[in-house]
């Protein structure tokens, strides 16, 4: 399992806003994306569209900015717009999701269907984590092995992250009783310095630099 698909229950353990990360994008309705995305997209990750290497186009960069600014009329007003790379991989603003339940979802995917169809994206994936990121999410799974979690992973290019947060906890990876272990609260606090550079090079602006 990709690491941090499970995250949900060690995010809301810690309330260390580096450390944390969201839950898998699958758990969420998914609002829906283009059916002609093209060879390119089907070749690659059909489930995830931001991953998908292809049109970075000023039209396309236009419709994410219109789907997002969809988004924020309907209630997500702190919702960024997605950033989009050369390569045209999408990175978007999934934190702002976070306090958002299943209703107002809804009303955004029938308000914003359209739009967020038309950008060909999905608003709780990301693109692929960039190198500097990957290296940045090295240096804390080191930190951490180093500080008492022999078990915790370095990420890889599949590593599930969210934007301004980092790769977050893998609850698989963590000692007996979670937050409550002073282990985990000891290796967090020491590791604290590369914990923050990882969220700061996962933020959109950096990412949007990648």
């Amino acid at each position: 399992m990709k690491r941090l698909r499970t995250a949900a229950a060690a995010i809301a353990m810690i309330g260390l806003a580096s450390c944390t990360s969201d839950p898998p994008a699958s758990t969420v309705p998914r609002l829906a994306t283009s059916a002609s995305a093209g060879p390119q997209a089907q070749a690659g990750n059909d489930d995830n569209p931001n991953a998908v290497a292809g049109d970075s186009s000023a039209g396309r960069r236009a419709a994410l900015h219109a789907a997002a600014q969809c988004i924020r009329e309907h209630g997500v007003s702190a919702y960024q717009d997605p950033v989009l790379t050369a390569d045209g991989y999408v990175y978007t603003d999934d934190v702002a999701f976070r306090p958002i339940e299943g209703p107002q979802l809804d009303a955004i995917q029938t308000a914003c269907h359209d739009l967020i169809r038309a950008a060909n994206f999905a608003i709780r994936d990301q693109g692929p984590p960039p190198p500097k990121l990957i290296q940045a999410g090295v240096k804390s799974a080191a930190c951490m092995r180093a500080n008492g979690l022999p078990n915790f992973k370095d990420p890889t290019v599949d590593s599930h992250f969210s934007a301004g947060k980092g790769f977050g906890l893998d609850p698989t990876t963590l000692p007996p009783g979670g937050k409550q272990n002073p282990i985990l609260q000891r290796a967090v606090d020491a590791c604290r310095t590369l914990l923050d550079e990882e969220a700061a090079v996962s933020s959109l602006g950096n990412l949007g630099n990648a």
